[in-house]
């Protein structure tokens, strides 16, 4: 009776665990909590660019890669505010896109605004993928190295025999990028995309996961 009892507890208190786990906020989930200050302004953004059902967690997502949404950092690299916007891309940003403002990479509303539209920016000029996942892939690439970068890796992957509308396994393994750079672009989407994107789902916010 007693190793029955034991065991009867034991399990009473796992099913307790699991749903305490269930029920812990966002930084539990390994989401910083002050992503949540800017839940409902980065929705509104996310869908007035792309509409009603725009992937706000691949948004998210990148926010979180980039600065662990903290608006006031600056990177050794000179990357600006929430979204990491170089000096020069933020003022190029705002000469494209004047209804935008002038360029204000530190304001959290300017930067998820600039950030929703860069990213429309780069999805436009980036057809022809296979799907929304590699199209996104090559979009998240493009915005940390350039959109150059990603048709010239397009072509090395279609001179090498791979497959030049897929991301994964085919263009992402081409490039005449330096070493480290090729690394942490390819990182870069795969953390935002694979591993990130998914945590912001789980944790309610808008979009699903295109990968």
């Amino acid at each position: 009776m007693t190793r029955l009892f034991a065991a009867r507890l034991l399990g009473v208190l796992m099913l307790a665990f699991v749903a305490l786990a269930a029920c812990q906020p966002a930084a539990a989930q390994g989401i910083p909590a002050t992503a949540e200050r800017y839940h409902r302004e980065l929705t509104r953004v996310v869908q007035q660019e792309w509409g009603l059902d725009g992937r706000v967690s691949v948004h998210a997502a990148q926010i979180h890669q980039e600065s662990a949404w903290r608006p006031g950092v600056s990177s050794h690299a000179g990357a600006q505010g929430l979204s990491q916007f170089m000096p020069g891309t933020s003022k190029w940003i705002a000469e494209i896109y004047p209804d935008l403002g002038q360029a204000a990479p530190y304001s959290p509303g300017w930067a998820m605004r600039a950030q929703a539209r860069y990213n429309k920016f780069h999805w436009r000029r980036l057809s022809g993928t296979a799907n929304a996942c590699e199209r996104w892939a090559m979009a998240m690439s493009a915005y940390n190295g350039g959109l150059g970068w990603v048709n010239r890796d397009r072509r090395l992957a279609t001179a090498a025999g791979d497959d030049p509308a897929r991301w994964f396994g085919h263009v992402e393994r081409h490039t005449h990028r330096a070493g480290w750079a090729k690394r942490e672009n390819r990182g870069y989407v795969r953390r935002i995309l694979l591993e990130l994107t998914p945590r912001y789902v789980t944790a309610g916010w808008q979009g699903g996961a295109p990968c």
